[in-house]
């Protein structure tokens, strides 16, 4: 098995990933992955003049397990005679304190471990385990959370530690399938644990790893992990590519024609390769889509703001309209970089009460934050008459039509942008148009019970102003079927047993 040595060694060569003579701080948790790391790199190290040493941080979440993680790195560190330094966190009790998930809670203390043990020993790289096949389960992980072309890319070779810039991550192994590092332990007496939890399907990276890909593999593509990262390396460099733009446009933007360099006038700097012809005082509106929505994203990064796909078209679309921040945007978790996270900042206040945080674009593709008062829940309505057919009706800046057929059952009809469909003799003939109330209830479909319908806008990510403009319909007897743009009722959903349908069509003004 020299020849995962040799790979190795001419990955780390030819991607320059660690210096002659570099001292290097390898992160090591007992799992084949990182063991196998340790060993190749011990191995190589007196080729290259480096100097180990090796970390372990116990998560203490499996408890005698954990523990036996523990000594196994202890005693093959003795034997190698590589330096190491074992840590210990309470990641359940993290979890709790900083309301995340243990997964995030783990990955934020290993992180500042590791930071911080590599500033204290004056270590300028730590070298991680991860391989090929988490690539992959990363791919489909961050395609099914809608990630762009950032988080579809997937890890890099070498990127800053997210605790601390000064120190670099390093991913020697991302190139080689977990087979040929489990085919490499095997084959040169390497002691590795296996961690239980890796097998636990209610994870869905142990979903994806255990069920999803060997699916595709044996059903539709043999070579899809070849496939997919290919892909990965395309989507890669062309977001790279408008990331580039974005940031000489972003540089660029206020300065004179007359101080922007042409083509003719020699190399860019780095910063500006890919997006000369940008900062010719293109406006935002006339940047391709790719760099308009870039733009927009290193803006919300800068500002601590999580920039999920809404909150950016929002604010890409119209300039000077203000978008509301919800709190899961500003809490700096999910950003789609790998290593790249908005720090947030804690929720400003007034009189105890929460004031909301909006982003607004300019003319000119600034996006600044501020803040206002919460406005007061909206009054108003309109009841309207169904009727046997059809008619409409205005509300709030809405125009709504409506249709009454005697189509039976639940076979589908047209899907289109602003148009649902209810069973009409469960909406009845009087409706009423109006804005959310205090203490309103919602049963959204494929819910089996109601709930409140602000914690409904909560899991939908409807900003605190935008919930209180969105328009809704209920029955005579107060029952909301209805609720602009978001999902239907169940109680009020096309079944085998509808008789007469009611199409519900809607367009703002």
């Amino acid at each position: 098995m020299s020849d995962l040595l040799d790979d190795v060694d001419q990955s780390i060569q030819t991607r320059r990933l660690f210096r002659t003579g570099q001292r290097i701080l390898v992160a090591v948790s007992g799992g084949v992955d990182s063991m196998v790391l340790l060993h190749l790199l011990h191995e190589l190290a007196p080729r290259h003049g480096w100097r180990l040493a090796a970390a372990h941080l116990n998560h203490q979440l499996r408890g005698r397990s954990s523990d036996a993680d523990e000594r196994l790195v202890r005693s093959t560190a003795n034997k190698l005679r590589v330096p190491l330094v074992v840590g210990r966190a309470a990641v359940k009790d993290l979890a709790r304190k900083q309301k995340v998930s243990l997964e995030m809670a783990a990955r934020q203390a290993r992180h500042s471990f590791l930071a911080r043990i590599a500033r204290r020993r004056h270590i300028p790289a730590v070298a991680l385990a991860h391989h090929a096949d988490d690539q992959l389960e990363l791919f489909f992980l961050r395609l099914f959370r809608g990630s762009g072309g950032e988080g579809l890319a997937g890890m890099k070779w070498r990127t800053p530690s997210v605790s601390d810039a000064g120190i670099e991550l390093v991913r020697p192994l991302l190139d080689q399938p977990k087979a040929v590092l489990v085919e490499y332990a095997a084959h040169n007496g390497v002691q590795y644990r296996e961690d239980a939890s890796n097998a636990l399907l209610e994870f869905q990276r142990n979903r994806v790893r255990h069920e999803l890909l060997p699916l595709l593999r044996r059903e539709y593509q043999p070579a899809l992990d070849r496939t997919v990262l290919r892909v990965m390396d395309i989507v890669g460099a062309e977001t790279e590519l408008a990331s580039r733009a974005a940031e000489a446009w972003l540089a660029g933007r206020g300065r004179p024609k007359s101080e922007v360099r042409s083509p003719k006038e020699g190399r860019r700097p780095k910063s500006e390769e890919g997006g000369a012809y940008l900062q010719r005082g293109l406006p935002f509106e006339q940047l391709p889509l790719a760099v308009q929505r870039r733009c927009v994203q290193l803006q919300l990064v800068r500002l601590g703001i999580v920039p999920d796909y809404e909150l950016v078209e929002r604010l890409r679309r119209r300039a000077d309209k203000p978008v509301e921040v919800t709190r899961t945007q500003a809490a700096g978790i999910g950003t789609e970089g790998v290593d790249q996270e908005p720090t947030g900042g804690a929720e400003p206040r007034m009189g105890g009460r929460p004031v909301p945080r909006y982003a607004v674009r300019d003319r000119l593709g600034s996006v600044r934050l501020q803040v206002c008062e919460p406005e007061e829940f909206r009054s108003g309505s309109v009841a309207i008459e169904l009727g046997d057919w059809a008619g409409e009706a205005e509300f709030d800046g809405a125009r709504i039509w409506w249709r009454i057929t005697s189509r039976k059952g639940a076979g589908r009809s047209s899907a289109k942008e602003g148009q649902e469909w209810f069973d009409a003799d469960k909406v009845g003939s009087q409706v009423s148009l109006r804005h959310w109330r205090p203490g309103d209830r919602f049963q959204p479909i494929g819910m089996p019970c109601p709930v409140k319908l602000q914690d409904f806008f909560t899991n939908q990510k409807v900003g605190r102003t935008r919930r209180r403009h969105l328009i809704m319909a209920a029955t005579a007897d107060g029952v909301v079927f209805w609720v602009e743009g978001l999902r239907i009722s169940e109680r009020f959903k096309l079944t085998r047993r509808t008789i007469r349908r009611l199409q519900w069509r809607w367009k703002r003004l």
